[in-house]
């Protein structure tokens, strides 16, 4: 088991998470954040900085937001995503 982002966060991508997360597990799409199902520890740092709330552990997830569980899985089903997000600025070739 480990942490989901549910729906609040689609649209927000606030991305307090990413700055709590110890493992750099939590990744970026093209509308909310994931977290990595196999890469998370389960030590929940991510939760409480959330400003939207929408961090929950995989059971607690609420009913009508259940499918979230199986939506950050099969993000990760993409191979091209392994990296996690970067958060500082490219390096620019002159």
């Amino acid at each position: 088991m480990s942490y989901v982002i549910a729906q609040p966060c689609v649209d927000v991508k606030d991305k307090a998470c990413i700055d709590e997360c110890p493992v750099d597990c939590i990744y970026e799409g093209d509308r909310s954040l994931y977290i990595h199902p196999s890469e998370c520890v389960d030590c929940g740092a991510c939760d409480p900085v959330c400003p939207v709330e929408a961090i929950y552990y995989s059971d607690d997830v609420p009913d009508e937001w259940v499918d979230y569980v199986r939506a950050n899985a099969e993000f990760f089903e993409d191979p091209v995503r392994d990296h996690p997000v970067v958060t500082a600025e490219p390096l620019r070739v002159a």
